[in-house]
């Protein structure tokens, strides 16, 4: 019996918005959670830091960030999301500094939700993998646009006839893929499946990486990780986040 037990996510709020560094950060898991909230009714809005342009080493980056964006629309389509948008940082050089704080308190600003959602920002996958550098370099911006975005001082050019107003209203931030999880979201059966349908919309990029069949990937992997994260959620399969409250 496993005792350590996590808690279900917070589920009162309306708006959410995803900000991860490249198209598939979201199918890795965290899409399964966001098919059940939209499919609630909940609102979910992706940010993609990079048009994931140097993912593909068999593919020019000019032709990569083309395929890469309409996989990535088609994907997040799949799970009910409609509005998506790239900041067009350097895929895989993603620099740390004001310029992507800025982006994105800027996106916070714009989209005003009240759960935050990004990808494992640790240096390590489990302790066992290194992260990559844009992994690492995005999902701490993310936590820390949460309170950016709220204060009228930091960033004040985006206000007024910037066209944006403070936003103060992130309770929560939530990062998918976490070597530390606090909560769980519950997935039914239809939710995993299009998880599972959201991450073979990527079929460039996984047969980029040598699989020669994207939906039996797609399916080992994502059953996987939500069968084993089952003991700790009373059985049932879910998808985990740490989430940092405000």
């Amino acid at each position: 019996m496993v005792t350590d037990q996590l808690p279900p996510m917070p589920l009162d709020w309306r708006r959410a918005l995803a900000i991860v560094a490249h198209p598939d950060d979201l199918e890795y898991g965290a899409s399964g959670a966001v098919a059940e909230w939209t499919e609630s009714g909940r609102e979910v809005a992706y940010v993609l830091v990079t048009r994931g342009e140097a993912g593909i080493d068999g593919i020019p980056p000019e032709e990569s960030a083309r395929v890469r964006e309409a996989e990535q629309r088609a994907s997040a389509a799949a799970v009910g999301v409609r509005t998506v948008e790239f900041l067009d940082h350097r895929d895989g050089v993603v620099e740390p500094g004001l310029a992507l704080r800025a982006d994105l308190a800027a996106a916070v600003r714009r989209h005003r939700p009240e759960l935050l959602i990004t990808l494992n920002h640790h240096d390590t996958w489990g302790g066992t993998a290194w992260n990559t550098p844009d992994h690492r370099t995005v999902g701490r911006a993310v936590l820390d646009a949460a309170g950016d975005a709220g204060n009228r001082w930091i960033f004040p050019d985006q206000l007024g006839e910037g066209g944006l107003e403070p936003w103060d209203g992130v309770r929560w931030v939530a990062v998918a893929a976490s070597p530390r999880p606090t909560h769980a979201q519950p997935l039914s059966e239809a939710a995993l499946e299009r998880g599972i349908a959201s991450l073979v919309e990527h079929g460039a990029y996984v047969t980029g990486l040598g699989e020669p069949d994207p939906a039996a990937y797609a399916r080992e992997l994502l059953t996987g990780a939500v069968d084993a994260a089952a003991p700790r959620f009373g059985g049932r399969r879910c998808t985990t986040f740490e989430v940092f409250p405000r």
